[in-house]
C-alpha cells in the first residue's frame, strides 16, 4: 500500500490473476499398493488425462523431467501435479535423429528429427514411458479384474514399448473405465476356485470389496470355498461400484 501511494498508482489492472489453493495428500506409493485395484486404476487414469493435456497445452508440448511420485498429491482421490519446477515446455531442437534420443536406465528410444529441426513427440514419449516405469508397472496389473486383464496387458505392452501415443493410451484407459463402470467385463466370468482371500479391502474391520452387481458379488463368493454370504452395503465407490461385505459365516 505504501508503495502504491508513493507511486500515485491507482492499483487498477486490465488483467487479473487468481490463485486457488487446494489441500491434498502426498502420494505414498507404499500405501497406494495396498488399496483396491479400482483406486489404483483411478490414479493411473488421472495421470494419463494429465499427460494428454500436457501434450497440447497452451505452452506447447510439456515434458515432466522429474516423474517421482513425490511430485504428485491426491485431492479427494484425484491426482494433481504439485511441482512445476522440473518441466520442459516445447520440443528440443535437433540436427539429426541422434539428437532426439531418450535415455532410460535400461533402454533408449529415438524419435525422428523433423524437417522443422525439432524432436517432434519427444516430451510426450518421455512422459508415457515414465508413467509406465513409475506408475503402471506397480499399480495396474496386480489384481486387475479377470475380464479386463487383456486390456491391461495391452496398455502395459504399448506403453512399455512406446508403441502408442498419448491419444491411443487415453482411449485404452477410457475403454477400461467404460467396461468397468458398465459391468460389461463380467459377461464372461471365468470359473473360479481356490482359497478365499480379502486383500485389499475397503475396510480394516472386515472384507469389503467393490462389485458392479449382486451377480458379481455372488460370483466372488461362489469362487472361494470360505465365503458363505455377502451383503451389499448401499455405499458406492468413485466409479459407482457397490461396496459388498463378504463373510465367512452365514447371515
Amino acid at each position: 500500500l505504501l508503495l502504491l501511494l508513493s507511486l500515485s498508482h491507482l492499483n487498477t489492472a486490465a488483467l487479473t490473476v487468481a490463485v486457488i489453493l487446494e489441500q491434498g495428500t502426498p502420494l505414498q506409493m507404499i500405501q497406494l499398493l495396498q488399496t483396491p485395484w479400482e483406486d489404483r486404476f483411478r490414479v493411473c487414469l488421472d495421470l494419463v488425462r494429465l499427460l494428454h493435456f500436457l501434450s497440447r497445452s497452451p505452452l506447447g508440448s510439456v515434458g515432466l523431467l522429474d516423474f517421482q511420485p513425490r511430485q504428485f498429491i491426491t485431492v479427494s482421490g484425484q491426482l494433481k501435479l504439485t511441482d512445476l519446477d522440473d518441466v520442459s515446455a516445447g520440443e528440443i531442437a535437433c540436427w539429426t535423429d541422434a539428437d532426439c534420443t531418450l535415455k532410460f536406465p535400461h533402454r533408449n528410444f529415438t524419435v525422428p528429427c523433423s524437417t522443422r529441426g525439432v524432436c517432434d513427440g519427444l516430451n510426450e514419449k518421455r512422459n508415457i514411458y515414465n508413467a509406465y516405469r513409475f506408475f503402471f508397472t506397480y499399480l495396474l496389473p496386480h489384481q486387475a479384474p479377470p475380464g479386463l486383464t487383456h486390456l491391461v496387458d495391452h496398455i502395459m505392452n504399448t506403453t512399455g514399448e512406446l508403441k502408442a501415443d498419448i491419444n491411443q493410451t487415453l482411449e485404452a484407459f477410457e475403454q477400461i473405465l467404460l467396461l468397468y463402470k458398465s459391468g460389461l467385463h463380467l459377461d464372461n466370468l471365468p470359473s473360479g476356485n481356490g482359497e478365499y482371500r480379502c486383500w485389499p479391502s475397503y475396510s480394516q474391520q472386515g472384507c469389503v470389496l467393490s462389485v458392479h452387481s449382486a451377480r458379481e458379488a455372488a460370483y466372488i463368493c461362489n469362487s472361494h470355498s470360505q465365503c458363505n454370504s455377502f451383503t451389499l452395503t448401499g455405499q458406492k465407490t468413485w466409479t459407482g461400484e457397490k461396496l459388498c461385505l463378504v463373510s465367512k459365516t452365514c447371515l
